[in-house]
């Protein structure tokens, strides 16, 4: 009986990330992006210790892995897009794109398409076991919440409208799948030598948080895209 349960702590956990992806959509839907945002947060967390529980147990098994990419695409693919779509419908429209205000919003779902496409990579990319190859999805999804949750006044205003919110969603879904080496924060040893730039990133978000609050996490997922973009690469 024991071990039954042993083997199903990492899929229960990832389960919970799904189910915390399926609220946060709904959330977002509904245009209460804090919300959304907290149940993007909470099936993070989820997701950060299935993986490490199933390690700890010695119980990774191949339905699991396919469960994982699954929740993922939910909680950090379909999850944000379901935030961007919101926003579209509370963005200022010019003129000149007033016509598009009814299909514009569809433009959301490259979000959770390319997410998709990520995850997928991800699963058959053996270059990624210790860094990734473009923009992890967990970290798309938080920058989503984040920034409509802290900047909510500044995107629904007439200082933004809905062209730069496609260019973003195009940049950010671009992102997912590019062929651009990202660092990871996997610690081996707590060196500087081995962990400099983790150091440095780590040592940035700190006034990033206090200076931009809600928004913090946006403004950590941009330092870290242009972090990894100004690194040497091997």
């Amino acid at each position: 009986m024991a071990n039954v349960i042993t083997r199903n702590i990492p899929n229960t956990l990832t389960c919970c990330n799904l189910f915390s992806g399926c609220i946060a959509s709904y959330m977002a839907f509904q245009g209460k992006y804090g919300w959304a945002f907290l149940f993007i947060i909470i099936g993070a967390t989820f997701d950060f210790f299935d993986g490490m529980t199933a390690r700890l147990l010695h119980v990774s098994s191949p339905i699991g892995k396919e469960l994982d990419s699954l929740a993922d695409d939910i909680t950090f693919g379909l999850a944000p897009a379901a935030i961007a779509f919101a926003l579209f419908k509370e963005v200022h429209y010019p003129a000149f794109m007033e016509a598009l205000r009814p299909i514009l919003p569809y433009t959301a779902f490259l979000i959770a398409v390319f997410s998709g496409l990520r995850l997928a990579k991800f699963n058959i990319d053996e270059r990624q076991t210790s860094s990734f190859i473009g923009m992890p999805t967990p970290a798309n999804a938080l920058f989503w919440g984040s920034l409509a949750t802290g900047e909510y006044a500044f995107l629904t205003s007439t200082h933004f409208n809905a062209l730069y919110l496609l260019i973003l969603v195009i940049i950010m879904s671009l992102l997912l799948v590019a062929e651009l080496p990202m660092f990871s924060l996997k610690f081996k040893d707590l060196s500087w030598k081995h962990n400099r730039i983790s150091y440095v990133f780590l040592l940035v978000c700190i006034p990033l948080f206090v200076i931009f609050q809600l928004s913090g996490f946006a403004a950590v997922i941009i330092w870290y895209i242009l972090l990894s973009l100004i690194i040497p690469k091997k």
